[in-house]
């Protein structure tokens, strides 16, 4: 690190901070502060969420993934013209027919209170974990190796990526939230392009690092649905499929953002924004993986004991961002990689500040809030999640496996199971509240069962499996459990409209 480096990512750093501060004097009501008054551009709303779901978790986990174990996980791009489909025309038009500031209220509008509360809870469980993994991650995989620091320093350092985060979040709201995560999305794709491009130029051209058959450390394609082999055509297009169906339909950092804008027309622009940055950024950085592969194959003196094609891949990036670049790119991959993490940081910070507020405070007081308690309140919360967060991010390092392994095994497994809820209430005609506490239940178990299979002494089971298989027996374990004579029955039909005020 040089004092260019040092320029560039302190440079960022105030960036972030200054507009947290511009928008903490634009906020008058709770609504400015927590849906930006619900007319935000469609185009910056998009960039915000593909900023959210990028984290530094993915940043890191494609070009490691691609240098690992091959290319086979970028066919999940397939999926994208279904996916956008069925969430604009089939889930996005309910969704906007709500007047809700929380995700959850809709299922307390079906099922009543206890299904909200449960719904709010898997929530920030899940999103709980996602930070703190992208927290150890980027702090473990990149700032530590790059700037050699150790244990006590590695995490003073996600302390401070933390607290600036939390600043420009609790000050600015999500106006803030939303033009940081634009900043950072363009970072992003910038970073991603910079390395290709240097490594071309060092390597002499694209066909240098361009593979011209399939490397012996790869896995073997396979094409079908096949439970145990790791990743298969079929079976990450499936995957895709349901993890993008599923958080973009029941996750509040997505449903937040289709509030955000003025109509379903608008929240529609916003979603294809997302997946054509989804996209074109994730295979920038499959390209960055099978990139590194021929510099570090031309380069070999650069490996490190930890840092090998198959033993360390996921610090091949980080690794050459320290040995491979000139002075101040060194800085822009870094705030690069630091934009993936705070845009997600400050994107669950403000949705789970939202949650507590609105579904656990708010929710159960007799006597209503006035806007600027409300707002200050969910500023207090959104401290308390930083800290709780970098204490959870402690513990993620225990997880075996690489980063998409963790990614599926820890953060991801209860993205089903919460969107369960949601298709219950939407499209299960006889669905009651007894039914819907079932399906959540089910959905949770075979989740664990699937994601630690071989700790329960099964037959190891592909990390693909672990939201189909749950939403499938959520939505048949709920469906069944439903036509029971057990509790009082929805008063609604399909579609989320009003039933019982379960207390």
């Amino acid at each position: 690190m040089r004092i260019l480096d040092w320029l560039v990512i302190i440079t960022y750093a105030v960036g972030m901070l200054a507009i947290g501060q511009y928008y903490a004097r634009r906020n008058k009501t709770t609504d400015d502060y927590m849906l930006g008054g619900r007319r935000m551009s469609p185009f910056a709303v998009g960039l915000s969420l593909f900023a959210t779901l990028t984290s530094a978790l993915s940043y890191l986990a494609v070009p490691g993934e691609m240098i690992k174990h091959g290319p086979m996980q970028l066919v999940q791009y397939a999926a994208f013209p279904l996916i956008g489909i069925v969430v604009g025309w089939g889930l996005i038009p309910f969704i906007m027919r709500q007047r809700a500031s929380s995700a959850y209220e809709m299922l307390e509008q079906r099922f009543g209170i206890s299904v909200r509360l449960v719904g709010a809870t898997m929530f920030l469980t899940m999103r709980l974990a996602w930070m703190a993994a992208i927290l150890y991650a980027t702090s473990d995989k990149v700032l530590a190796p790059m700037l050699g620091l150790g244990p006590q320093a590695t995490v003073l350092a996600s302390v401070v990526m933390c607290v600036i985060t939390l600043i420009y979040t609790a000050e600015g709201g999500l106006r803030a939230v939303v033009l940081t995560d634009a900043v950072q999305s363009l970072i992003m794709l910038g970073g991603a392009a910079a390395v290709i491009v240097l490594v071309t130029v060092d390597l002499g051209g694209v066909s240098a690092w361009w593979p011209h058959q399939w490397a012996a450390h790869w896995d073997a394609p396979r094409f079908g649905f096949d439970a145990t082999t790791r990743i298969t055509f079929l079976g990450m297009i499936m995957s895709a499929f349901g993890w993008y169906v599923c958080t973009f339909g029941s996750d509040q950092m997505a449903i937040q953002r289709w509030l955000s804008t003025r109509d379903t027309s608008a929240a529609r622009r916003s979603l294809f924004t997302t997946l054509v940055s989804e996209a074109l950024v994730g295979i920038l950085l499959g390209l960055v993986g099978l990139s590194l592969v021929g510099y570090f194959t031309k380069h070999p003196e650069l490996f490190t004991e930890s840092a090998s094609l198959v033993t360390g891949a996921d610090r091949l990036f980080p690794r050459f961002v320290m040995v491979g670049l000139p002075a101040g790119m060194t800085g822009v991959i870094i705030a690069a990689v630091l934009a993936a993490a705070m845009s997600s940081l400050s994107s669950g910070m403000n949705s789970s500040s939202l949650v507590i507020t609105e579904d656990f405070i708010v929710r159960f007081r007799k006597s209503p809030l006035a806007d600027a308690s409300r707002m200050k309140l969910a500023r207090w919360i959104s401290a308390g999640i930083g800290i709780a967060v970098i204490l959870i991010s402690l513990l993620v390092s225990r997880i075996e496996g690489n980063l998409l392994d963790v990614c599926f095994r820890a953060v991801n497994l209860l993205t089903a199971p919460l969107f369960v809820l949601f298709f219950m209430a939407m499209f299960v005609r006889w669905a009651t509240t007894f039914g819907a506490l079932v399906a959540a239940l089910a959905s949770v178990a075979t989740a664990v069962c699937i994601a630690y299979s071989a700790s329960f002494g099964l037959p190891p089971i592909s990390i693909m499996w672990i939201m189909p298989g749950s939403f499938a027996a959520g939505v048949v374990s709920g469906s069944l459990a439903s036509l029971l004579p057990v509790g009082l029955p929805s008063k609604s039909t399909a579609r989320g409209k009003p039933s019982n005020t379960e207390e």
